[in-house]
């Protein structure tokens, strides 16, 4: 990573907030390890693992030095702030985030999307519809908490224009610089939180 002492990069945000994209870019930029937890969790047909083996296949993933993880399962944020010294999160609006899930599933409806595991096809799925919905009332405010306890670097974009200029600036600079790039595409007051 050149000067960047950023090694393990945690992406938040709603279903359809472009985690898994955003992943991808900073991976490619970087050279970072992408992990798409999506592919490790599920099991094909959309089964759960059990609790246990889900934890520990998780702690193998977070004991790996450098990564870029996206994904949000609730139940494990605790020790995923505790490895990442990076935290993105995509602050997007509900209706921006629906839109984009049914255009995923219309664009992908009965195929295994590239960022998740095998087994699992494409489906209109109306329970996570409806935890799209509720996403910003139920599960943000409580992401957001644990974000205010986080002692690492917090980067908060709102809008798809910020995200790409994030993605410029990180091009821009070779790669090395994850953690200044909010500051260094000057974007509109109020629009991108950093906090150190």
């Amino acid at each position: 990573m050149g000067k960047s002492p950023v090694k393990r990069i945690l992406v938040l945000g709603g279903s359809g907030a472009g985690k898994s994209t955003l992943a991808r870019q900073i991976g490619a930029l970087t050279g970072i390890p992408v992990v798409h937890l999506d592919q490790h969790y599920w099991r094909p047909g959309w089964r759960e693992p059990e609790p246990e083996i889900w934890e520990r296949q998780l702690a193998a993933l977070l004991r790996e030095p450098r990564w870029v993880m996206d994904g949000n399962f609730g139940r494990t944020l605790a020790l995923r702030l505790l490895a990442a010294d990076t935290v993105i999160f995509l602050d997007f609006s509900t209706w921006r985030c629906l839109v984009r899930v049914l255009r995923r599933v219309a664009s992908t409806y009965g195929q295994t999307r590239s960022d998740m595991a095998p087994g699992c096809v494409e489906r209109l799925d109306w329970a996570f519809l409806g935890y799209v919905c509720r996403y910003r009332r139920h599960t943000r405010p409580r992401h957001l908490a644990a974000l205010r306890q986080f002692t690492g670097t917090r980067i908060i974009l709102r809008r798809p224009a910020e995200v790409a200029a994030f993605v410029a600036a990180l091009a821009a600079s070779g790669g090395d610089r994850v953690a200044p790039q909010c500051r260094a595409f000057n974007p509109p007051a109020g629009a991108c939180t950093l906090r150190r």
